[in-house]
């Protein structure tokens, strides 16, 4: 009863001060997530020690992950997921591989590694980036749709199906090559089986399923059975030794297929915030502040040589897929941090005895840094594109090609009027038009300007008008 207790207390805490955190980072204009972060630091046990067994507070934490991906699974389906194949499964198979290569390479080279497996195991932790923490800000932004945000996505949901792969290959990295090998292999038969079971599952199982609890008309059995769905294959994925995230993605691109899918989304939204909100908390308790304190020169160190090198590697990969290189400079940004999923191969690795307790608390603390840092780099950017394109031959590089940069989903209109510019004037003719009942598409190369038509729902093309 005392630890029951204990639980309902702990939640209490977190929840409460996470939104306490949140509010503040709204009142001061900042990214929520940053205020769900700093909460759980506050609590947390090196902060003020509300919190002190995070075992409990984590496990539930893990839903919030969880509904992230399904939710996410939901909104892209497989004809979305088709449009990125070719850089999701090319340019993030090619992303991971790379800086493994490298990671190991200048890490044998420096003498930070005393062996090539520590030199992978190290290489692994940096290919992988926050699917949790870009997907929330591409949220708060309704960027999830845009080109940018697609190719972000692809990488990231490749990156999370590898973490089954790396769990599974980690106890074998210090044993023979036959060994790598047979795990490898393991990994990969269990993910074929998966996907096989969860294509026919897809087309002949649920559908069928949410047809008979939607005749109920009861929302709550609606919810129940999507939210115990969800989380069973999740779990099932855990089983098999992937992750419970792609579970949950494949879980959510299941359903995004079926008619009921916008009504899923629905129910599922509240669900996903407040428990997303408990898991960027108990993150914030993994952050030690009198470490990072003490060791702040080289974390800050480290965290600049992650930026740049993972920037430098992701950026000319999607260059290389045919991307513009506006949306290739954003998802080099975006994919710069190192991803909270590292903790657990970084956990797993100290108890291999692959990293020493000070090198995990170092990757703990930079991986830590990265994931603040990112909503306000995220931030950023438009204000970024904004200075370049006050510079001409920054413009001229950035514009590339007269093709479309993005075009809106809800940009499909007939007998429209165009506007060509959203400045002063552009935006009076708007409202005027639409207070009307016109239909309107805006046509504008600023980024700061089509985040502002994204945000208003307005139908655009980020393009330039003049050609």
């Amino acid at each position: 009863m005392q630890e029951d207790f204990r639980l309902i207390l702990d939640l209490v805490t977190v929840l409460g001060a996470a939104a306490v955190g949140g509010l503040l980072a709204a009142l001061l204009r900042q990214p929520i997530l940053l205020g769900y972060l700093i909460a759980g630091i506050v609590v947390g046990p090196t902060g003020l020690g509300l919190i002190k067994e995070l075992v409990q507070v984590e496990t539930l934490a893990q839903f919030g992950v969880a509904f992230l991906l399904f939710a996410l699974g939901v909104e892209f389906s497989f004809s979305e997921l088709n449009k990125v194949k070719g850089i999701s499964l090319g340019g993030g198979g090619l992303q991971i591989s790379l800086t493994i290569l490298i990671t190991s390479l200048v890490s044998l080279g420096m003498g930070w590694v005393t062996s090539p497996a520590q030199g992978v195991f190290l290489g692994a932790i940096l290919s992988l980036s926050s699917t949790a923490v870009v997907l929330k800000c591409l949220m708060e932004r309704n960027e999830t749709a845009t080109p940018h945000g697609q190719v972000l996505l692809g990488i990231l949901v490749v990156q999370d199906l590898a973490l089954g792969l790396m769990l599974a290959v980690l106890p074998a990295l210090d044993k023979p090559i036959e060994d790598i090998g047979l795990a490898v292999s393991w990994a990969l038969i269990q993910t074929g089986l998966f996907a096989l079971g969860a294509i026919a599952a897809g087309i002949w199982v649920i559908p069928r399923l949410l047809r008979i609890i939607a005749r109920t008309e009861s929302r709550e059995l609606f919810l129940l059975c999507v939210v115990s769905l969800a989380l069973a294959i999740a779990l099932l994925t855990e089983h098999l030794g992937l992750s419970i995230e792609m579970g949950a993605f494949v879980a959510g691109l299941m359903i995004s297929e079926v008619e009921y899918s916008d009504q899923t989304l629905t129910y599922v939204e509240p669900l996903r915030d407040i428990f997303a909100s408990l898991f960027f908390a108990a993150i914030g308790m993994l952050i030690d502040p009198m470490f990072l304190w003490n060791n702040l020169e080289l974390i800050l160190g480290l965290v600049t040589l992650v930026f740049i090198g993972k920037f430098l590697i992701v950026t000319p990969l999607v260059r290389l897929f045919g991307y513009p290189l506006k949306t290739a400079l954003i998802a080099g940004l975006g994919l710069a941090q190192i991803g909270e999923f590292s903790f657990v191969l970084a956990s797993e690795g100290q108890a291999l005895g692959l990293v020493s307790r000070r090198v995990y608390l170092l990757i703990l603390g930079t991986t830590a840094v990265t994931l603040v840092i990112t909503p306000f780099v995220l931030r950023l950017i438009p204000q970024l594109f904004a200075w370049a394109e006050s510079v001409p031959w920054l413009k001229s590089l950035l514009e590339g090609s007269d093709l479309p940069l993005e075009v809106s989903e809800n940009a499909a209109l007939e007998q429209h009027v165009v506007v060509c510019g959203y400045g002063r004037v552009g935006h009076n003719i708007v409202r005027l038009l639409r207070d009307h009942n016109y239909p309107v598409l805006v046509i504008d190369q600023s980024e700061r300007r089509v985040q502002e038509l994204r945000d208003a729902g307005i139908p655009y093309i980020y393009a330039n008008a003049a050609s």
